[in-house]
């Protein structure tokens, strides 16, 4: 089952780079929740080049950690920051792709980690990159009070 996941963080100035609707020069990422899997869809462009041809690892890196981010706000059910991101460049991602999908999956939550394992898929559905990303996760507590995350985990999910 595919549903959309609502943006409950896009109000008061919020500016994120990865997901905010309002942030013009940023990627503007929607999120779905595919059976145990957070998956987005990125459409790539020249701007995004590093060597012709082929998107900077750096916003394949961006891309991964947003989709992490957003894996845990809705697998493990809070806020947090990255601790550490090891990726894996297993082949070119082409500028000249549809679209890529950014897929997470919450492997393991261990007190206050969570690993996540992200893939960023190309058109033809090959694994272009590849990383174990680790969460520090907040309490539900300071989720709530500090960092927007929603008192009803279900407004991720209302229209």
């Amino acid at each position: 089952m595919k549903r959309l996941i609502k943006n409950v963080f896009a109000q008061n100035e919020y500016d994120c780079f990865g997901c905010s609707p309002y942030n013009k020069i940023g990627f503007q990422l929607k999120f779905y929740e595919v059976d145990d899997c957070i998956e987005s869809e990125w459409k790539p462009a020249k701007q995004y080049e590093g060597y012709p041809g082929m998107i900077h690892g750096g916003i394949l890196s961006t891309l991964i950690d947003e989709v992490a981010a957003w894996t845990m706000y809705i697998k493990a059910q809070c806020s947090g920051v990255t601790s550490r991101m090891n990726l894996c460049y297993r082949k070119p991602a082409e500028s000249n792709q549809e679209k890529f999908i950014i897929r997470g999956k919450l492997r393991e939550k261990k007190r206050n980690i969570c690993y996540i394992d992200v893939q960023l898929l190309n058109a033809n559905n090959e694994v272009c990159t590849e990383a174990e990303v680790i969460y520090f996760a907040f309490s539900k507590e300071k989720s709530i009070n500090e960092c927007y995350y929603p008192q009803d985990y279900n407004s991720f999910f209302e229209e």
